[in-house]
């Protein structure tokens, strides 16, 4: 039989789609296996579907081998009794049945696979979102207990509305509560701030929510209840978003950071004060190995920080110091903890150098020792100002000779020398005659200059086992050594005289000057070296009383006159100071006119012990003695209050002091003289009168002149006092500038009965008239005293037949009853 082509072509068609579904198949199968792996609806469902599939390409397999073996027996392709089998009616149902077999286990598929499937994965999900709260939950507790634990706040802020919620953490570190804090916003956030701190906080969250940057982090002040600033650090992200992507809401965390700011605070210092101390410092640990050093240790030694480190600070040992010393240094460091002391050590450029060094040893919470740290300052500086120290301490600036500290050391140790070897010590204290004059007339630097050059001049005639020592101003004192007699010592006074009294010029000045010794001698004059001094002192003194330039030695009986001479000088002193002195006044009148022309002031002594003392028993102590300047002065302050005081009263009364020789003398006199009356500008200078002696003169007398000249320039008037007693020279009327002249009592006390006396006062009279000098005699005790001088020309005159000296209060009462004698009257 047989074949068409489309015969063929149906026949083999069949085994063609029979051959590609079982392709099919097979993968279905191999996707069924890989999809089991996936869980849930989406890969059920996968599944189910392609069972479905696969069943109905089986189906269609059955179906497709059916029909091939049917149209291929039927076209003779294959045996015929096949045909005839496949046509019998009860086999033609197969097809039939076979679809409806694969429908059957669809639908059973699907109800079976299906529909449980998707209610088992529904209550799986409950159970899973279930199971999820629990986790995020129990998440949430931990999470909670961890911010807790790490005492943490926390909040949230809504961006648009400025909302914020924040937790109890978050109020409790400010000091409030959380129902203090319930309604809290941006605003009151920002108002917590601390205002240094606001533009910058501001800043960071507008860049961090304009996604600027990438996180929001700040170390920030905020404001306690109490008023107290507390540093906080905060940290925050966004965690919503709208739906045009802006940040709606910001979460974070605050974290109280006092402590740790405190620290670092401390750090910082710490650093700043290593790197910034003017001392050295460096570190090393327990075994001495340098760890760091600081600038200053670079400054100081010269070492650089790496040229140091790693090594041992026995590098810098100057090699002044045994093993030992070390070794103490050690002991008492590790007993106690710390060592200070002085070291020298030595610079990078092998100088050595002293420092104060301190050691410390730095511990562990178990009090082992970790680190030494050592801290040190140069005293280079500190060592040359206590040498210059020790030399001021000891030696005299000026003269560069041995003070009075370490002549003391040196006469005690020659004191010593002196016991062993059975020799005397002499002790000479010298003190330059009229200095004083030359340092107040030619000024400080030349009496300075002075000083140097006879100092040098002094010490170059001595022996070299001699000191010289300069105490005070002008006050030298030699140590005699060596001597074994009393003789000894005298040829080296008489070179130490004719070095001193030898003419110096100075800046041109030509100046004469000599000095006056005192000698005392160990063991015989005194046992210490304040003893020998003072006694020494004490010979000195009696030198310059017998005429200067001389030298003098230590006399016990005399010294005891001395002593008490001095005990009683200190004694008018201190009643100076007591205010024990008080000025009487002696009228002075106009015998023919009965007008009192003033008063002569006249000191008296009220003292506290010895009642009044009469002036003739303290003055004459005082007269060549710097006390009496300081009593002048007294007197003329005084004087000039008691004027001002009078002319109060409507009193105007001329009062009249007595200068001593030694007051007039002095170069600076009219200076201050010029200052008291400047202290009483309401007063007129010429109601005082200065009385000066006669013998005044007897110095320099062109300087005198002077002196008495630039004082009648200030306005005040000169009296020359006990005229007669002195030379009277007709110089001294025609030099020295008083317009007064007053006659000696000593003359008119006996004047009517002795004629020498007479005649005396007479020529007085005459000479004062042809100098065309006023004159006054004092001491008129009787109304024929005051007749007798009439009857000489002399009017003017003061005395017991007067008045006797008064206290100032009675003055004014008598001059309002005074009335002249009426003998006196007569010669008006």
């Amino acid at each position: 039989m047989e074949i068409n082509i489309f015969q063929y072509i149906t026949s083999m068609s069949y085994w063609v789609l029979t051959i590609l579904w079982l392709v099919i198949v097979g993968i279905y199968l191999l996707k069924i296996k890989q999809l089991k792996s996936i869980n849930g609806f989406l890969g059920g469902t996968i599944t189910v579907l392609l069972m479905i599939l696969t069943i109905d390409a089986v189906r269609t397999i059955i179906e497709s081998v059916y029909f091939g073996l049917y149209f291929n027996s039927l076209y003779g392709l294959l045996p015929k009794v096949i045909n005839d089998f496949l046509s019998k009616p009860y086999l033609l149902i197969i097809p039939k049945v076979i679809n409806i077999v694969a429908g059957v286990l669809i639908i059973w598929l699907l109800i079976h696979n299906w529909l449980p499937r998707e209610l088992r994965e529904r209550e799986e999900s409950l159970r899973d979102l279930n199971e999820a709260k629990q986790k995020l939950t129990e998440q949430s507790q931990r999470l909670s207990e961890v911010i807790w634990a790490a005492n943490l706040g926390t909040w949230e802020c809504n961006i648009e509305s400025g909302d914020c919620i924040v937790n109890q953490r978050w109020c409790e570190m400010l000091g409030y509560t959380v129902e203090e804090l319930d309604s809290i916003t941006l605003d009151t956030w920002n108002n917590l701030l601390h205002p240094d701190d606001k533009i910058e906080h501001d800043e960071l969250l507008n860049l961090y929510v304009n996604q600027k940057v990438g996180s929001y982090e700040l170390e920030f002040r905020m404001r306690h209840k109490n008023g107290q600033w507390l540093w906080i650090v905060s940290r925050g992200r966004i965690v919503e978003w709208n739906d045009d992507g802006k940040p709606v809401r910001i979460s974070g965390t605050h974290q109280e950071i006092n402590a740790n700011k405190k620290l670092e605070e401390g750090d910082k210092l710490a650093a700043s004060v290593f790197t910034y101390a003017k001392e050295g410092i460096v570190i090393t640990d327990r075994a001495g190995k340098i760890l760091d050093v600081n600038n200053a240790f670079t400054a100081i030694t010269g070492y650089s920080h790496d040229e140091v480190l790693g090594k041992n600070p026995q590098m810098f040992h100057s090699g002044q110091y045994s093993a030992r010393f070390y070794q103490n240094i050690w002991k008492h460091l590790l007993e106690n903890g710390f060592w200070t002391g002085e070291v020298w050590n030595k610079r990078k450029n092998g100088e050595p150098y002293p420092e104060m060094l301190t050691i410390s040893a730095v511990t562990d919470s178990r009090g082992k020792i970790t680190n030494f740290i050592g801290l040190f300052n140069d005293i280079s500086a500190i060592k040359q100002y206590q040498g210059q120290l020790e030399r001021m301490a000891h030696y005299d600036p000026l003269t560069n000779l041995p003070n009075r500290a370490l002549l003391a050391d040196q006469l005690t140790q020659s004191m010593s020398r002196c016991l062993r070897q059975n020799t005397l010590v002499g002790v000479a204290f010298l003190d330059l005659d009229k200095f004083k004059e030359i340092n107040d007339c030619y000024g400080h630097d030349i009496g300075d200059e002075l000083l140097i050059l006879i100092s040098a001049r002094m010490k170059k005639v001595l022996r070299t086992q001699d000191t010289i020592a300069r105490i005070g101003g002008d006050e030298f004192v030699v140590v005699m050594e060596g001597i074994t007699q009393v003789t000894d010592c005298k040829p080296l006074l008489d070179r130490l005289l004719l070095a001193a009294s030898k003419p110096l010029i100075i800046n041109g000045v030509k100046l004469e000057i000599s000095t006056s010794i005192g000698v005392s001698l160990y063991p015989q004059d005194g046992t210490d070296a304040d003893q020998l001094l003072r006694n020494a002192d004490q010979a000195m003194y009696v030198a310059k009383q017998h005429g200067k330039n001389r030298y003098h030695f230590y006399d016990k009986a005399q010294n005891i006159k001395i002593v008490n001479q001095h005990e009683k000088l200190k004694e008018i002193a201190n009643a100076l100071q007591e205010g024990e002195f008080e000025l009487y006044y002696q009228p002075k009148v106009n015998m023919k006119t009965g007008e009192v022309i003033g008063v002569e002031a006249l000191i008296r002594w009220q003292s506290a012990q010895r009642g009044i003392v009469a002036p003739n028993e303290f003055l004459p102590l005082i007269e060549n003695n710097e006390l009496i300047i300081k009593v002048g002065e007294w007197v003329i302050h005084t004087a000039m209050q008691q004027i001002q005081a009078w002319r109060a009263m409507g009193l105007d009364m001329q009062i009249s002091v007595n200068i001593s020789p030694l007051q007039l003398q002095r170069g600076d006199f009219p200076t201050r003289l010029a200052n008291i009356l400047s202290s009483y500008p309401d007063i007129p200078p010429e109601f005082l009168e200065l009385e000066v002696l006669e013998t005044s003169a007897l110095g320099d007398l062109l300087k005198i002149s002077e002196t008495m000249h630039q004082c009648i320039n200030l306005g005040v008037n000169f009296a020359l006092d006990d005229f007669g007693t002195g030379y009277s020279s007709l110089s001294y009327l025609r030099l020295l500038p008083a317009s007064l002249i007053k006659i000696d009592q000593t003359f008119v006390r006996d004047m009517l009965i002795d004629f020498d006396d007479l005649a005396i006062i007479e020529s007085v009279v005459l000479l004062a008239k042809s100098f065309r000098r006023d004159v006054i005699a004092e001491g008129v005790e009787t109304i024929e005293h005051g007749v007798a001088l009439l009857n000489l020309g002399c009017d003017l005159a003061q005395g017991y037949a007067i008045a006797r000296p008064m206290p100032a209060k009675d003055i004014p009462n008598w001059i309002e009853h005074w009335k002249p004698d009426a003998s006196w009257c007569k010669f008006g």
